[in-house]
């Protein structure tokens, strides 16, 4: 589902990043999270069109693989990085498949990645992947639907973002909607939001330890551009989070 859902996106992904809920709180939270990359080795897993690979290139990053299983996300990506050389390197793959690369990176992220994972086996093999492609030490950031996102919260379409449960569960965790209000045309992604338990199992499974949720924050940008009553629902109810760990 998640291959075929994103091919059919393809570069209007790139708008998502535009919304106030990524531009004021994913994409600061997540990079605040991640810190300094400079002088380290990248590893973007579910990179989609290749927004954050670029972004910790630009950071100084030495070398930065983006992965993603869809076909249509990472020609975008290539077309990105053929608009603007950064020296990003993009391959379609299979997380749960991870091939083994020739060389261990120093950091690896994952944007709503395991979250796609089809049951818990599928996610402990993702987890199992990726730590194998990490040096001892190196660290996994990973943003995601919060777990226990209330849905009877107030609305989040005054942030770009509706999130809606489909009503069906698998044995990670309860199908989600996700719809991104964009213009002319919505566009609607569907995922599981994984109990916080099956994440922390997975990880330590693993071999990961050193496992720490972190909560969504809105930067300063975000506060001056709207004030602080705009962000009073979002804040109170948050329907991303993040976790840190390491190998």
């Amino acid at each position: 589902m998640s291959m075929q859902q994103y091919d059919e996106i393809g570069e209007a992904f790139e708008g998502f990043k535009s919304l106030p809920l990524m531009r004021y709180g994913e994409v600061p939270s997540f990079l605040g999270m991640v810190g300094d990359v400079s002088g380290k080795s990248v590893l973007d897993l579910a990179c989609g069109t290749g927004f954050y690979s670029r972004e910790f290139k630009r950071r100084g990053a030495t070398d930065v693989l983006g992965v993603d299983i869809s076909v249509e996300m990472i020609a975008a990506a290539r077309d990105s990085e053929q608009r603007e050389p950064l020296g990003v390197h993009y391959e379609v793959g299979d997380v749960a498949e991870l091939r083994p690369v020739d060389r261990r990176f120093d950091i690896a992220v994952g944007v709503q990645c395991l979250n796609y994972a089809g049951d818990i086996a599928e996610m402990e093999r993702m987890c199992r992947n990726i730590h194998r492609s990490l040096v001892p030490g190196g660290e996994f950031f990973v943003l995601t639907q919060k777990p226990d996102y209330g849905f009877d919260c107030p609305s989040l379409d005054r942030y770009g973002f509706r999130c809606e449960p489909t009503g069906e569960e698998i044995e990670t965790g309860p199908w989600v909607r996700v719809t991104a209000l964009l213009d002319p045309q919505p566009i609607s992604i569907i995922s599981t939001a994984p109990r916080r338990e099956v994440y922390e199992k997975c990880l330590r499974a693993a071999g990961f330890h050193e496992v720490t949720w972190v909560p969504l924050e809105v930067s300063d940008a975000g506060m001056r551009a709207f004030g602080a009553d705009f962000w009073a629902d979002l804040l109170a109810s948050p329907p991303l989070e993040m976790l840190r760990c390491r190998a």
